[in-house]
């Protein structure tokens, strides 16, 4: 028999204008206080730098890179994947990129294999020697995700982790690891992620097609 559990009622209140302020304020310092210190890690810096020029390299070969996360982080790895192959400032030609979110692949692969599977599988199929594979987890201990930068190296294609956490099990797997802490909880550290994201698409233009940095 269960133990009963007992419900917490919510009680709602109407934050002042001064307490809201105050919150926003303080959301926004904390969001600073966590890019000022990824701008200060100069290690970090070069790895981004490093990735991006990974990416460069496949690109020019004929490559592809594909990218991966769970929850928010998919979400992340969509918008990496659709400024690649779409636009990100100004028009270019479309780089060769997917993000692992086909609805039908992740429902066939999560019944029949389990959900640990839909992002490796996924890889075993598409991926080739010289791809790379940008593997986005927060925290660094998403399963689905280190089983799908193991297949990718198994393949002969690059990882790059996108994560929160120095040491964690996804950095094992990967190639380049950019980590980005940014104190207890994960929002702060997707912030930074999107920043990341953004960068590496700019550096990879950068390279690709430089004109488009070209001071007129």
């Amino acid at each position: 028999m269960m133990p009963e559990q007992t419900a917490r009622t919510a009680v709602s209140r109407v934050l002042s204008q001064s307490e809201a302020v105050s919150c926003v304020r303080a959301a926004l310092t904390d969001a600073r206080d966590a890019l000022e210190a990824l701008i200060a890690d100069q290690g970090m810096l070069q790895v981004i730098a490093r990735a991006a020029a990974l990416i460069a390299q496949s690109q020019r070969a004929g490559g592809a890179v594909y990218s991966c996360g769970n929850g928010g982080s998919l979400c992340d790895a969509m918008h990496f994947a659709e400024e690649m192959t779409g636009r990100y400032r100004m028009d270019r030609r479309a780089y060769r990129a997917a993000a692992i979110s086909d609805v039908s692949h992740m429902a066939c692969v999560g019944n029949d294999y389990g959900y640990g599977h839909v992002f490796s599988r996924w890889v075993a199929g598409m991926g080739r020697p010289g791809d790379v594979l940008l593997a986005i987890t927060t925290s660094g201990t998403s399963g689905n995700i280190i089983e799908a930068a193991r297949e990718a190296r198994a393949r002969g294609m690059k990882v790059i982790a996108l994560t929160g956490r120095a040491g964690s099990p996804v950095t094992e797997a990967a190639d380049l690891s950019i980590v980005t802490p940014a104190g207890r909880w994960a929002d702060r550290v997707q912030e930074l992620h999107i920043k990341v994201i953004h960068i590496l698409i700019e550096l990879v233009e950068r390279e690709l097609d430089p004109q488009n940095y070209e001071t007129k």
